[in-house]
């Protein structure tokens, strides 16, 4: 696999996945005010892959549900990624080897965007780089079966959908995003990105931002792993 410098931002992507690349650096959304600031020294390197496709619905978004027996984040909804290995050489090159060995995308079939800055997952010691990448009607996904039990293409207009939309109250009281969709609960970083993801893009529907659920009543209600 070619190291991350030879993947050209907007290449081969369509024109709204690349415009939204554009406009990412300079777009730092509430959502993600949370995870911004300083990469402290001894967070963990990792990527995440925003993998966009088109199917049936319009464009959609790859979207994986943990095992509930992983150390990090179990039972939860993500997108695909991980941390960084010897010899991935960046974090292109990380996402699309976790997104190969979690779910079998061909990573010759994926376009890069582009990159987001790294944003700080502390209460688990990773920083995240978010890669845009796009793959048009996509290929074939199989779940791992052991650190992913299922893989899921969700379109993003079930993701728009106001129904579909709730805030979130943990721990320290901090409101943060959170979807239904798909029989699915999205919360954590992978809503707080899904939602910014959704308003740069101009997906975003106006949503009852007064839906405020605690988070251990969501999650009994609604499943997604523990609290952080």
């Amino acid at each position: 696999m070619a190291d991350d410098q030879t993947y050209r931002p907007g290449a081969a992507v369509p024109p709204w996945l690349a415009g939204l690349s554009r406009k990412a650096p300079g777009n730092l959304s509430p959502e993600l005010t949370r995870y911004a600031g300083p990469v402290p020294a001894h967070a963990r390197g990792s990527a995440v892959l925003a993998l966009f496709g088109t199917g049936d619905q319009g464009p959609d978004l790859l979207l994986l549900r943990r095992s509930g027996t992983l150390r990090d984040h179990p039972g939860q909804v993500c997108f695909p990624g991980g941390s960084a290995a010897p010899g991935d050489g960046g974090p292109v090159r990380t996402a699309l080897r976790e997104a190969r060995e979690e779910t079998g995308v061909n990573p010759s079939e994926v376009r890069i965007a582009g990159t987001l800055a790294p944003l700080n997952l502390a209460h688990s010691g990773f920083s995240v780089v978010p890669v845009l990448g796009w793959w048009g009607a996509g290929g074939r996904i199989a779940a791992d079966g052991e650190e992913i039990v299922s893989a899921h293409r969700v379109p993003l207009a079930d993701l728009a959908d106001p129904g579909a939309r709730l805030l979130i109250r943990v721990a320290d009281s901090h409101l943060s995003p959170a979807f239904l969709a798909r029989n699915l609960f999205v919360w954590g970083f992978t809503a707080a990105l899904t939602a910014w993801l959704l308003r740069v893009g101009g997906w975003e529907r106006p949503w009852d931002a007064g839906r405020v659920e605690d988070l251990s009543d969501a999650r009994h209600r609604y499943g997604g792993g523990p609290p952080p």
